[in-house]
């Protein structure tokens, strides 16, 4: 079996926490709560490293220019 991703093994250790943390309370709409608190720093760190062009920046993230642009304007970003 291959080594997991330092990334996976981050968000499997705070994803047991968070399930610890509930303390027996059904948990509600995890999937967005993940998506919504990895997405914005993962969108800044790419932004940074394509010195704010969308265009590079789109392609480091294997997604559509205009995908990116809604991406930055949800995230308050631009």
């Amino acid at each position: 079996m291959p080594n997991k991703h330092p990334i996976s093994e981050c968000v499997q250790t705070q994803l047991q926490r968070y399930f610890a943390d509930l303390n027996g309370n059904p948990p509600n709409d995890v999937y967005h709560m993940v998506l919504s608190v990895v997405e914005k720093p993962m969108l800044e760190v790419v932004m940074q490293h394509a010195k704010q062009n969308q265009s590079l920046a789109a392609q480091y993230l294997g997604i559509n220019r205009n995908t990116l642009h809604k991406k930055l304007t949800e995230h308050q970003l631009i």
